[in-house]
């Protein structure tokens, strides 16, 4: 783990996590962010500073991409002419390279790495674990890795730095990045922030129509905890017949007879799209 590491985007959210999990690594990392509230926000959390995109890509062997989606094409391209062969670039997303937005430099390795974030269902033991939504901190949360180009061999590589900077790990997936799409921003955007974002919308027009907040946050959210677990095999168990009769008659209610095709390969596409 002596490898030199740019990370862009230091300064930025993720990239100040990123940095913070790499302070404790034997990795050299050199900071870059444009920004002067994210070179002062690393400054003031960490102690770093950061330098030149000259100075970071100096005989580096990792290029992190810690930037939105949008800017990933942008700095990709800027960067490239200056990165001998055999450079990992890594992406923190699959959106971009699946778009088609990292240069053609087939002698450049590409990784894509993303968190799966803590569980739900946990065995986190502290509070600040408990309340580690996101990950990369104290909670536990897994990994999904993909490989785009480049020998078989960078594979490892680019597993043991994703797994430094999302600390602490509980598994690590090997995917490709085709399946890194269907699970971003299929599986979890598409489907899962939507309808948890449906479900918020219900909630507040319980409320809207008499029901106590507190008493309408406090049914949903332990409805969602017993009926999370009973459907994704935490506890065994199984619905009664009225549960059963209600989602038979309220699924057709809420969703589309082909919604399953949001899955189609030209659907994330589109998707991706829209958000690089």
């Amino acid at each position: 783990m002596n490898e030199r590491i740019a990370l862009f985007g230091a300064g930025g959210k993720m990239g100040v996590r990123l940095a913070k999990n790499l302070q404790n690594s034997s990795y050299k990392v050199a900071h870059v962010e444009v920004g002067a509230v994210g070179q002062k926000r690393l400054k003031d959390e960490l102690g770093i500073d950061c330098v030149s995109v000259d100075v970071a890509l100096d005989n580096v062997d990792v290029v992190i991409l810690a930037v939105p989606d949008t800017l990933i094409g942008k700095i990709a391209a800027e960067i490239s002419p200056k990165l001998r062969a055999g450079v990992m670039v890594m992406t923190l997303d699959a959106a971009a390279p699946f778009a088609g937005h990292l240069p053609e430099r087939s002698d450049l390795v590409y990784f894509v790495a993303h968190p799966c974030h803590p569980p739900i269902y946990n065995d986190e033991t502290t509070e600040e674990a408990r309340r580690d939504y996101f990950g990369g901190g104290a909670a536990k949360q897994s990994i999904t890795s993909a490989l785009m180009q480049g020998p078989e061999a960078a594979f490892d590589l680019g597993e043991e730095v994703a797994k430094v900077i999302y600390a602490p790990i509980m598994r690590s997936y090997r995917l490709t990045v085709d399946q890194m799409a269907l699970l971003e921003p299929g599986l979890s955007e598409t489907i899962c922030a939507t309808l948890l974002s449906v479900m918020r919308e219900a909630m507040d027009e319980t409320v809207r129509r008499g029901v106590p907040k507190e008493a309408a946050r406090d049914f949903l959210l332990g409805h969602m905890n017993i009926l999370g677990a009973v459907i994704f095999n935490e506890i065994p168990g199984a619905f009664s017949d009225a549960c059963n009769k209600a989602i038979e008659f309220g699924k057709p209610r809420l969703m589309r007879d082909d919604w399953i095709k949001i899955f189609d390969r030209e659907e994330i596409a589109e998707s991706i799209r829209r958000i690089t």
